[in-house]
């Protein structure tokens, strides 16, 4: 398998790797020490994914193309430098869908993303861990606001995933579809309540 592209600013690069893993759920570093968009799906690679690799294409031996290199993993431990031998790729089922919608439309009208409609913060217990995602906004017409969440409420498991950070909320969320049904465990005043949610999309 091949990752084509330019990376560094080399242009008709090509590096080489195996498929290491399908299905995988990531959350791409956001500006300013911010969140990213959380990707489900994505394809894991061991073909080195550097800067001006993203946009190329991840094809077969055969000359199928696989996905689009869109990341690669980074390491904490080695100040957020690549970690090697892991990227990740969107796969073409994925790119031939919005694409198509693209050429089509001129945007994207079915995401197939699921969401709440709110606006989260993480929030923190008395020991400064991670605790929850505070509902900050809900908006008119979405999914939390039919199942009766409000500002305030502090939302801890999506479908039985823990939530503790507004990343795990994500996670969990991408598991799931648009019009899926699904618990909302949550705490308001003090109180844990259950809500069941019909998924919106994003």
């Amino acid at each position: 398998m091949l990752a084509m592209g330019s990376p560094l600013g080399l242009s008709s690069s090509v590096t080489q790797g195996i498929v290491s893993a399908t299905g995988r759920t990531v959350t791409e570093g956001g500006s300013g020490g911010g969140t990213g968009a959380t990707l489900a799906n994505m394809v894991q690679t061991s073909a080195a994914i550097n800067p001006g690799n993203s946009g190329g294409a991840l094809v077969g031996l055969d000359g199928r193309v696989i996905g689009i290199p869109t990341l690669a993993a980074t390491d904490p431990a080695l100040g957020d430098s690549a970690a090697p031998g892991i990227g990740f790729a969107i796969p073409a089922s994925t790119v031939r869908t919005i694409a198509g919608q693209i050429v089509r439309d001129g945007k994207v009208t079915d995401s197939g993303r699921a969401a709440l409609g709110i606006t989260g913060r993480t929030v923190v217990d008395s020991g400064y861990r991670a605790a929850g995602v505070a509902v900050v906004e809900v908006r008119d017409g979405g999914a939390a606001r039919r199942a009766g969440l409000a500002s305030g409420d502090v939302i801890t498991e999506v479908g039985g995933h823990r939530v503790t950070t507004v990343t795990s909320l994500a996670e969990a969320l991408a598991e799931l579809s648009p019009g899926d049904r699904t618990e909302v465990t949550f705490t308001r005043d003090g109180d844990e309540r259950t809500a069941e949610v019909t998924l919106g999309e994003q």
